[in-house]
């Protein structure tokens, strides 16, 4: 039955499409691969939309920042070291505040290239007034608890998360340690069309290292867990991506007692996420058979990810991480309102949610959408199915670490595998295809793509 109703909706789709680009088959098709994947996905499950996937609304005016800061490939423009130095002096004369001096941190992943633009937003903003405090590679959720414990006006990560070393990137937190309001960035983005002008001498910001922000995250990552509990017997194998939590992670694990073998902990500024980490798994599914470990766990290159590895080497991706902890959370009476998926989050999510009498909903792809979904409803877990997890009971924003610690947790409590409680969600069938296209804005803000899919999925919430 599913299958039927499927090929129907695929036959409309196309059938649509066919109208709407009558004179090019070959973007019709494109545009047919396209919808059917958003279609499977969507199917009417209960969708909280913000409105944006492909531009349908107009409300994006913003020229440079994405769901996730701004992201290219290193010497293109924007991610060129001129345009980053005039993007720290915009944002410094943002989060400037009158005639105090503002303080904001910095924060990077292992790619090379970030040194180099490290160096560039120290200028700009040293430029516009502002102290910078710096915090060598660190994890983009440390970047936004340390913000916060600092009383910084804002923090900043120089990475790509998941993407390979010849791409970087520059995201930004608010004082809060969440991510920067639409309205933030836009005034941003109004002063990188402005002149860049130097404070007086006597007013230049001033620059500064922290030297014990390992140890601050280290502690905050272990206190989000209950005092009680303790991974003495557990064998863990970690993989960091070769990435920012390659001198993080172990400590935080190991120190809670539990036996630890790592890889992944060896950056050379051109290895992050090489055949490694959240995205690569396939070294840490061998090392956990290797090891007969319990578990494995593999971040991001920025730590903001993660996906494990039961002790069979099967793996456990985002979807069933957050039904894992949104379980343990009902079995303890732990409030947390509901949960938030993506577009691309399993079916199987949804049901076994519903089968625990927990709210669901979906949003577009990426974490500002769930951020958004999650205060709009008053919750506190949502994610995404590549493991960006977000517990706003414990943190800010998206965090590898807290999130695993979060697992583990459900494991000694109900003294099960990870196997087992991740065998108490049924996954179904789902595969993600990729269009490749010249122009991708073109593509997401096209007017007939976008009255397709608008048509499409207001029959899918019908049935």
């Amino acid at each position: 039955l599913h299958l039927s109703i499927r090929r129907q909706r695929q036959m409309c789709i196309r059938d649509r499409v066919s109208r709407l680009c009558p004179s090019d088959k070959r973007i019709a098709g494109k545009c047919c691969e396209l919808l059917i994947l958003i279609g499977v996905v969507r199917s009417g499950l209960g969708i909280q939309s913000q409105g944006l996937i492909m531009g349908g609304n107009g409300k994006s005016q913003k020229r440079y920042f994405g769901t996730d800061g701004i992201r290219g490939r290193v010497g293109d423009f924007p991610i060129t070291p001129d345009f980053v130095l005039k993007l720290g002096w915009a944002a410094g004369k943002v989060f400037a505040e009158g005639d105090k001096r503002g303080k904001i941190l910095i924060g990077k992943d292992t790619r090379i290239s970030g040194y180099m633009f490290e160096a560039a937003l120290e200028a700009g903003l040293a430029a516009a007034g502002v102290d910078i405090h710096m915090l060598g590679p660190m994890p983009t959720p440390a970047v936004a608890y340390l913000t916060r414990t600092f009383q910084a006006q804002a923090g900043i990560v120089i990475s790509a998360s998941h993407n390979a070393y010849p791409d970087n990137g520059i995201k930004f937190f608010a004082g809060d340690g969440r991510k920067l309001p639409d309205a933030t960035e836009l005034a941003i983005e109004s002063y990188l069309d402005k002149e860049l002008t130097t404070v007086e001498s006597r007013d230049i910001g001033k620059v500064a290292r922290i030297t014990d922000a390992a140890g601050r995250y280290i502690e905050y990552c272990k206190g989000t867990i209950p005092g009680s509990i303790a991974l003495g017997g557990l064998k863990i194998v970690l993989d960091c991506a070769n990435g920012s939590t390659y001198h993080i992670a172990a400590n935080v694990f190991s120190e809670l007692g539990a036996s630890v073998t790592t890889i992944g902990t060896a950056p050379n500024g051109l290895n992050i996420n090489m055949e490694c980490g959240s995205t690569s798994p396939q070294r840490l599914i061998e090392e956990v058979l290797a090891q007969k470990a319990d578990l494995g766990i593999a971040f991001d290159g920025d730590g903001d990810r993660v996906v494990m590895v039961d002790h069979t080497g099967s793996e456990v991706d985002g979807d069933e991480i957050l039904y894992i902890i949104a379980r343990d959370r009902r079995r303890r009476n732990v409030a947390f309102g509901g949960v938030v998926g993506t577009l691309m989050s399993n079916l199987g999510l949804q049901l076994g949610l519903e089968a625990l009498d927990v709210p669901f909903v979906r949003t577009d792809v990426g974490d500002r959408y769930v951020m958004e979904a999650l205060k709009k409803n008053g919750w506190t877990l949502g994610g995404e199915s590549s493991g960006h997890i977000v517990c706003l009971d414990v943190s800010t924003t998206g965090d590898g670490i807290v999130s695993a610690l979060q697992v583990l947790v459900a494991m000694i409590q109900c003294d099960a595998s990870l196997q087992d409680l991740r065998s108490k969600m049924v996954k179904m069938p789902q595969t993600m295809c990729n269009v490749k296209v010249s122009d991708k804005q073109k593509v997401m803000t096209d007017g007939k793509i976008a009255k397709a899919c608008l048509l499409y999925t207001s029959d899918a919430a019908d049935e």
